[in-house]
């Protein structure tokens, strides 16, 4: 019994496929289209996209075309075909836009920008390509069923936007004694805090921001010293007011405790 369900499986299978290469070099569009159809809903994604891709010049303006472009739209997302997918879902939403699958459309277009985004230490600008698609998806359709992973997503974009400016500002605090450029440092965090006023890093930007202007004072020259210590007492003052039970804490009262004796020297 094994044996014939083995055989059964293979002559399927053998089946399937001549019908594919049949349909590939059949002249009857029709033809493809019903073999491509059926390959999708078998979930033989590659080979119904050949298809697809030979049929498609000749379906616009037909009335199978609407079904056609979203099904081709859809095998390329998911083949992982990120780029092409999200170009032919915005084509599809721009020539459909009444489609019942509009919505789904809009959604995986912009779903197949925030594929192409990549770790957070190369190049953002499909980040920020992901996050306007997926914003402009959120604000043209807010009861959305598929809202709940539109935000996700947007969280996990924002994320790590938030993660690459914060080692951007970290490698400024890291390098500025060999650059001599605290200010550097200073100015970058103080971007990172305003930019990203919810970063679950803000403790760390604080405390860095605070060594930077402590180190800015510490090493000064004797006629701006003053003012500099001053300053890095205001910004350890505010990584306390931030958290007072900050992680960084006993080495901050250290660096405050230094801050004050040189202080006194300003007073005698």
């Amino acid at each position: 019994m094994a044996r014939f369900f083995y055989i059964l499986l293979i002559a399927l299978a053998l089946t399937s496929c001549s019908e594919f290469q049949k349909a590939l070099k059949a002249d009857d569009v029709k033809v493809k289209y019903e073999v491509a159809e059926k390959l999708y809903t078998k979930e033989k994604y590659m080979k119904a996209i050949r298809l697809f891709e030979q049929i498609a010049p000749s379906y616009n303006g037909k009335p199978q075309a609407e079904k056609m472009f979203f099904m081709y739209s859809d095998a390329l997302f998911k083949t992982k075909q990120y780029y092409t997918a999200g170009y032919q879902f915005e084509k599809f939403a721009a020539g459909y836009p009444r489609s019942q699958k509009m919505e789904e459309a809009s959604f995986l277009g912009a779903k197949s920008y925030y594929m192409l985004s990549p770790r957070y230490s190369l190049d953002q600008v499909d980040t920020y390509k992901a996050l306007d698609k997926l914003q402009a998806f959120i604000d043209n359709y807010p009861s959305s069923q598929f809202m709940p992973e539109a935000n996700q997503l947007v969280k996990e974009l924002r994320e790590k936007l938030e993660t690459k400016a914060f080692e951007i500002a970290k490698q400024y605090h890291m390098t500025a004694e060999y650059f001599g450029d605290y200010n550097a440092a200073i100015k970058t965090l103080d971007n990172f805090i305003i930019d990203f006023p919810g970063t679950k890093l803000k403790e760390d930007a604080l405390f860095l921001k605070f060594d930077s202007s402590y180190q800015l004072a510490i090493n000064s020259v004797q006629v701006k010293m003053h003012d500099r210590l001053e300053a890095a007492k205001a910004n350890y003052a505010a990584l306390l007011k931030f958290k007072a039970d900050t992680k960084y804490k006993e080495q901050a009262d250290k660096m405050l405790a230094t801050i004050d004796t040189e202080l006194q020297k300003f007073s005698k």
